[in-house]
């Protein structure tokens, strides 16, 4: 029985020795995560984050009040109201998304026939407060101002793939 002892006792210690090299080995390789406020991961082109409304390069929103996104949207987070321009043509009154029942599916961006409505690169938006993730139409418009080289860039890279 007193082999049995030390063989028992050998084998756990080449046990433990071959644990603590493997963790030593990984104590001193390079880390894999990254400092996140300071350091990114890439993002793709395809990511979905904030909603943000386009305008066309003369300033003019590119909304044309066709409600393809409202009808498409499958949480019914989309409201849409319109009334016709002078000139004819359909612009949007009310363009209001309620983040808080939105699932980020993408649908409303697939919808829509002059990419209009996107979801663009931003994943950092946070909130205080609940009535904070209620975007309305302007709210809407600065998001898409504010990402517009971005954006335009992603659907430039993603237009192959549609």
């Amino acid at each position: 029985m007193a082999w049995l002892d030390r063989t028992a006792r050998t084998i756990f210690l080449w046990e433990f020795v071959k644990s603590f090299a493997l963790a030593t080995r990984y104590f001193v390789a390079p880390k894999k995560t990254l400092n996140y406020p300071f350091e990114r991961s890439p993002l793709s082109p395809r990511f979905r984050g904030e909603h943000a409304l386009r305008r066309y390069p003369s300033g003019e929103e590119r909304c044309i009040a066709c409600k393809l996104c409202e009808a498409i949207c499958p949480a019914n987070c989309i409201t849409i109201e319109a009334e016709p321009r002078e000139d004819g043509s359909r612009r949007t009154t009310r363009y209001d998304i309620d983040m808080t029942k939105c699932i980020y599916c993408g649908l409303c961006q697939e919808a829509c026939p002059v990419d209009a409505i996107v979801e663009g690169p931003n994943l950092d938006f946070s909130v205080e407060t609940r009535e904070e993730l209620y975007y309305d139409k302007a709210r809407l418009l600065a998001n898409g101002d504010r990402w517009e080289r971005e954006i335009a860039k992603n659907l430039e890279l993603d237009a192959p793939y549609r």
